[in-house]
Parts: C-alpha cells; structure tokens; sequence
C-alpha cells in the first residue's frame, strides 16, 4: 500500500494526492481529508467550507469545463473518472492541460482558476468535492468547450458517445473565454503615509481610506465583498500617540488599532485572504539592548495607551490563519513626518532642540512596501516580522543632524535635550504627553533569513531628500 504522496503537476498549484485505501472482505477506508498531513506534504491550508457530491447514474456522463472562483479537493467516494483541468487563469500558463484517471486512492487539489471536467468511467460513480467559498447565486465564471482543440483533452469515451449537459455543449472555445484575472489586493488606510505608498506601488490595488471603507461599522463590513479580496493590507491606524491618553483618544485608538484588526482576522478566516497588518515598535517598552534589539518573540511590554492598542492589535491580527505582522519604527513617507519637520526648520533658519536619548531606526514607506511583496511573493513562512531600514541605531538628534547637514546647515545647529525634559515642557503647556520606549531598535534577523536585506536608513534617506 503506497504512503500518503503530493505530486505537482504542470498546472501550478494543481497538485494531486496519493492516498492509502485499507480494505478487507468488507471493503475499503480512507483518510479522505487529513489536514496535518497533507498541508504537512504540500497541500495548501484551504479552509473548506462546504462538502458536496455529484453522482454519475451512468458511465459517459461528462461535467464540465467548468472554473469556479474557489479552491476544491476532488476525490472518489465509489467508481473511476477521468478527470481533465485546464488552467483559465491570467498568465503565462494560460490554456495549459492536465488529465488523469481517477480512483479511490487519488484526490486531485484543484486552485481557483483551474477549470475542471469529470468523465464517468464506471456506472454508479460518485465523487466528493470540498471547497472554500460558499456557492453563491448570480456569480458567473468562466466555461470551456470539452472539445476545446487546443485543450486537446483525451477523453477515453468520445464525447459524441457521451452524455453532455445542453449547457456544456454551447461552452466557447480557448480563443473566445476571457481568462480569470488573480484575487484583488485591498489597502486599507490609503490616506495615511504607509497607504499612499502602496497604492502608488500597486496602482491595480483597491484603496480605500477610513471614510471610504469603516471597518468599526458593521453594516459596512457586512456589505463589502471580502471574496473578492487575496491580500488585504490594513495600513490603518490611530497613530496620535499623545492624544491616545485623552479620554476622546483612548477610545479611538482602541477601535482602530484593537478592534479593527480583530474584525479583519475575523474576515481572513471566513474568506481566506492573507491579512498583512502593520505594527510598531511601542509594543515594547524599549528596555532591550540595541544588540540585537527587540525581537519578535519577545514578550509584549507596552508602556502607554496607544502603545496597549498596537500590542493587542499584534495578538488580534495573529489569529488570522493566514497573516503577517510587520512590526517597524519611525516611519518615513509622503506626508508630515519627522524628516521633512526638520528640513523645514533647516531652511528656515531655525535650530532645534531634539531629544537624544531615544535610539531607533527610520523606515521608509518603500521599504516598508518592498519588504512585504518579498514576503508575499516569496511565500515566506506566515507570522511577525520586525521591519526597519538597515544601519547602525541613532537617536532622533542624530537623525535631524543628518538632516541639517544634508541641508546645508551645520549638526551644531541641532542641540539636544532628554525625553523627561521634553515631557515637562508639553505638560506644562497643559498638553498630554504619553510615555515613550527609549531603545527602539528591533532585530533584522528574521526577516533577513527569508533573504530580504534592508537597504541602509541614510542612503534611503540621501534618497527621500533629493
């Protein structure tokens, strides 16, 4: 009896699994769906949601071919099919074919995309198939002819002796089907600095800002297409540190960056997009050392409230199956932000005091949105990623002296002063103020073994300058 295999195909992600039947005088058992061991050799995590049956009263009956707008796992509960699948994806294997008999012992995974056709071999056939998406009225796909010349598909009972629906008759040919374009990716918060940088990288994106798409209202929620969606990126957040600590704050905070990410894991389990949800280094509370920095399973020690929202936001995300956590600091884009603050007061003269005891590293909106298509593209291993640009840490007076050397001022021109005493001057002013991590600098490690290397922080921002 053969061990339970995953064999690839020339289809990608068309994969077909080899099962042990155990049978007696009695008949026969199988492990039809075993999900540690088949994800274990291969088989993606799918998430079923629904099982159905088709039973073939005679030999001949022919179904197909049809491309449904989910992920499916074919197998035989009694007889023997021929089984044909042509890719209708967009893309280079566009038209490409696979066929092979099927018993018992053999399962097919067939990805979303990949049209599909049974062949009845054996009178009282019946074959089983788990998908992930619920069937929905009204949502069309695409069809091809079984006789498709360029399919070419070698059907052992010709299909003028088979039995054919009406409606698979009249399917078009190969030249005439319009192929099914990939999932789309969703960002979310495309006001913000990180937003604005992935919809300008990914134009195909669908961008919506918080009034476009609020994820604290249900009805809105319920209403939005989430099937449609691959890849959601939830570049969204509450990110007024201060004001977090204001009553007003504390409760938006919460929503945006708690509650929201746990409607999105939410989601992601239901409709089996891939969630990436952005994070920060205030998840921690800057008391480990600059070398190796913060680490990712290091425990969470957030200091103040913005910092409590983004740590439970970190745990929320994580329950999506499919998920990564970027975790960044100081993040730099298009927008107002530290840098540009300081190349202002540069040109205009004036020389800042700046606090210096608060060690971190930048990280620009480009890299933030190269690092993840590398972990996307790349099918990196699901969970968090600590993500900066690269270097050596430097405190916030040496980041603003860089600045003003790059803008014609002299680093003299910076002076520096302490995190408590900057503190002092906002409460004074009546104004709040929330406790901040001194050492912020997070480990690159991780990220680096899937073999993404950060580009260094000044020659990003030699760059952002220019």
């Amino acid at each position: 009896m053969a061990d339970l295999a995953v064999e690839t195909t020339p289809i990608p992600g068309l994969l077909v699994v080899r099962m042990p039947v155990h049978g007696d005088a009695r008949g026969w058992f199988k492990e039809n769906w075993q999900r540690e061991k088949m994800v274990a050799l291969g088989l993606p995590d799918f998430g079923p949601v629904q099982n159905n049956i088709s039973f073939n009263a005679s030999k001949g009956a022919t179904r197909g071919i049809h491309t449904e707008p989910w992920d499916k796992f074919v197998s035989l509960a009694t007889g023997r099919i021929f089984g044909a699948w042509v890719d209708m994806r967009e893309g280079p294997t566009f038209g490409t074919s696979f066929s092979i008999e099927v018993d018992p012992s053999i399962a097919v995974f067939v990805p979303r995309g990949v049209g599909n056709s049974y062949q009845a071999l054996e009178d009282g056939t019946a074959y089983t198939y788990l998908v992930n998406d619920h069937w929905r009225p009204g949502v069309s796909y695409p069809a091809l002819h079984l006789g498709d010349e360029t399919a070419a598909i070698p059907w052992p009972i010709p299909l003028d002796e088979a039995e054919i629906s009406e409606k698979d008759h009249h399917n078009p040919r190969l030249g005439d089907v319009v192929a099914m374009k990939p999932k789309k990716t969703l960002v979310l918060g495309a006001g913000g600095q990180l937003g604005r940088a992935f919809a300008a990288a990914d134009p195909d994106a669908d961008s919506r800002t918080r009034a476009e798409l609020d994820l604290t209202d249900a009805d809105a929620v319920a209403a939005f297409p989430w099937q449609d969606y691959g890849v959601v990126l939830n570049t969204a957040a509450y990110t007024a540190v201060d004001l977090a600590e204001t009553t007003e704050g504390r409760v938006a905070a919460w929503a945006a960056n708690t509650a929201a990410p746990a409607t999105l894991a939410a989601l992601a389990r239901q409709h089996g997009f891939t969630l990436v949800h952005f994070s920060s280094d205030y998840v921690f509370d800057g008391t480990a050392p600059l070398d190796p920095g913060h680490v990712e399973d290091e425990p969470l020690s957030p200091l103040g409230v913005y910092a409590q929202t983004k740590a439970a936001g970190d745990v929320a995300a994580s329950l999506a199956p499919r998920h990564y956590v970027l975790r960044t600091s100081w993040v730099i884009g298009d927008g107002k932000n530290f840098v540009r603050t300081m190349q202002s007061l540069a040109q205009n003269g004036v020389s800042p005091s700046v606090v210096e005891d608060q060690v971190g590293r930048l990280t620009f909106t480009e890299e933030l949105v190269r690092a993840t298509r590398h972990l996307l593209d790349s099918g990196a291993a699901f969970g968090t990623y600590h993500l900066s640009n690269g270097g050596p840490a430097m405190s916030w007076r040496e980041i603003a002296q860089e600045v003003f050397t790059r803008s014609g001022r002299s680093a003299d021109d910076v002076s520096g002063t302490t995190t408590e005493a900057y503190a002092a001057q906002q409460r004074e002013k009546g104004a709040p103020f929330a406790p901040r991590p001194l050492h912020s600098a997070m480990s690159l490690e991780k990220i680096r073994a899937t073999g993404f290397e950060p580009e260094d922080a000044l020659t990003a921002l030699d760059r952002y300058l220019r």
